[in-house]
């Protein structure tokens, strides 16, 4: 496994070694000491996988209460994954990364706790997994406007609109969100 630092600190790109033949491939997809050599400490309680369609936008979301650290991938098909810094008093606060993730490189994306996180498809149809180091809280499930200006996350060209939730379509700016609802930066 290649790890690969992104422009955030934490964020974390995981590049596995692929096996393929005529036969297809094979890929082993997590390894917990792959993440400890990283300097990862996770402990994983819950995994989770949607399919979307071509078109389809889901994010920016987080929790405020026991932020999820995820370790995300697609499962089948092509999406570009975002990770954006929401934590107060980072000195990286409202900084985005986003990387391509698909079913022929394999690569995957460690997003730590206290991220936002959202993805696009971008082939027909992808599923996308994710394994995450918290349950997942509806009370304090929280977001960002995914196209906040502030932010400017440069997502893919697509031919019509993106087709997001009503709840996506909603959520406030980076600068509307009050500071409870923000995550906390724990410092170096």
């Amino acid at each position: 496994m290649k790890i690969i630092e992104t422009a955030l600190p934490g964020v974390l790109i995981l590049e596995p070694q692929v096996f393929g033949d005529a036969r297809g491939f094979f890929v082993e997809t997590f390894r917990e000491r792959w993440l400890r050599e990283a300097g990862v400490e996770a402990h994983f309680v819950q995994d989770n996988q949607s399919r979307s369609r071509q078109g389809v936008l889901r994010g920016l979301h987080y929790q405020t209460v026991n932020p999820q650290g995820k370790l995300v991938r697609a499962a089948r098909g092509s999406v570009f994954d975002v990770a954006v810094d929401v934590r107060s008093g980072s000195p990286h606060f409202g900084q985005w990364v986003g990387v391509t993730l698909d079913d022929v490189s394999h690569r995957q994306l460690w997003i730590p706790p206290g991220f936002a996180h959202g993805f696009c498809v971008l082939s027909d149809e992808a599923d996308f997994a994710y394994k995450c180091t918290s349950y997942y809280d509806p009370a304090s499930d929280s977001g960002i406007l995914w196209n906040d200006p502030a932010i400017g996350i440069d997502w893919p060209a697509l031919d019509e609109a993106w087709l997001l939730s009503d709840k996506d379509q909603r959520q406030p700016r980076l600068n509307e969100q009050p500071r409870e609802k923000l995550t906390v930066y724990p410092g170096p």
